[in-house]
């Protein structure tokens, strides 16, 4: 009941004060469309697309059994990544650059905070965002249709490029490492093939078969009483010991080594596949195109909500007169 009463009175309150309210209401009107007109038209150019997997393309090509499919979209963790790179201080710094718009938003960053207000009206125009399918939304602003595609489009670009960068740069890092690996092992093997090769040039080939050989054809001569044979046969046994722990040292050596470096020469491939491919960081859904109709100002909006919020604080103004005035009487 008590309800119904505070409404009651506070229609007959706006009724009895309608006029205030009508001219407000008709000021507002003519003020926000004044504004609403002298400000300027803005288009908008946008593209979506998906981030890819981050996988190692070398592993495609060389391992077995893969991690990931370099062809499917990415996680919502790659597309976080690539929305860090399209918000970057770089990446920033490279648009403003590449299409002088220090000049074009009519800002002296000589002046003391321009750089800040460039960033600041650059941020006002150019947005990346997560969308709810997971793929990534750049919406661009300006007065010129044109400039908002390009900016768009050298987003990606320059985001792609970027994430190559660094991508690669990584890559070869890893690529350095493993060939200066396999380098070495490649050298440590041909120095001990070299030393095996003259071990080969004075007649010793394989030494275990040699020695039971020569070991057979000592009792044999021994048998028949080849004395002279026998000493001859004693001295390629003695000549052929001495050589023994070289040439076991370096057939113990040689086998893993060959092992070893199919493993080094595999992951060499690997990663110098990865160190020296570009591949896109993401999968352009829509490029921008110009827009032929402005995005901002929506004026018809800013009139409605000029006029409610002029009527409302009408409202609360005169109700707190009304109540001072009470309060005095």
């Amino acid at each position: 009941m008590q309800s119904n009463l505070d409404s009651s009175h506070l229609i007959l309150f706006v009724y009895n004060r309608l006029r205030i309210f009508i001219a407000v209401g008709l000021v507002a009107t003519v003020v926000s469309s004044v504004v609403s007109l002298v400000m300027e038209e803005k288009f908008q150019s946008s593209v979506v697309m998906f981030a890819t997997t981050q996988s190692s393309i070398g592993q495609q090509f060389f391992e077995e059994t893969n991690s990931g499919d370099i062809l499917s979209y990415g996680e919502t963790e790659d597309a976080e990544r690539l929305l860090q790179l399209l918000n970057s201080n770089l990446v920033r710094g490279k648009i403003i650059a590449s299409h002088n718009l220090a000049e074009h938003y009519d800002i002296d960053v000589n002046e003391p905070g321009g750089k800040t207000l460039l960033q600041k009206e650059y941020n006002s125009n150019v947005s990346a965002a997560l969308t709810r399918y997971g793929s990534i939304r750049v919406a661009v602003m300006d007065t010129d249709p044109q400039l908002a595609k390009e900016i768009a489009n050298h987003l990606v670009q320059l985001t792609d490029s970027l994430a190559n960068k660094l991508r690669n740069e990584r890559a070869l890092l890893a690529f350095e490492l493993a060939k200066q690996s396999y380098e070495k092992a490649v050298k440590e093997i041909q120095t001990a093939e070299d030393k095996l090769g003259e071990l080969h040039s004075q007649g010793i080939y394989d030494f275990e078969a040699q020695v039971e050989g020569l070991t057979i054809q000592y009792g044999t001569a021994v048998a028949n009483n080849n004395m002279k044979g026998a000493r001859t046969i004693q001295n390629d046994l003695d000549r052929i010991s001495k050589l023994a722990n070289e040439y076991n040292e370096l057939a113990n050596f040689l086998e893993p080594a060959y092992e070893q470096l199919a493993i080094l020469k595999k992951r060499f491939d690997l990663l110098k596949v990865d160190a020296e491919t570009h591949l896109p960081s993401s999968l352009v859904v829509d490029m921008a195109e110009a827009a032929d109709k402005k995005a901002y100002p929506v004026r018809w909006l800013i009139v409605v909500v000029s006029v409610f919020s002029s009527l409302a604080f009408t409202l609360i103004a005169l109700l707190v007169l009304d109540s001072i005035k009470s309060a005095e009487k």
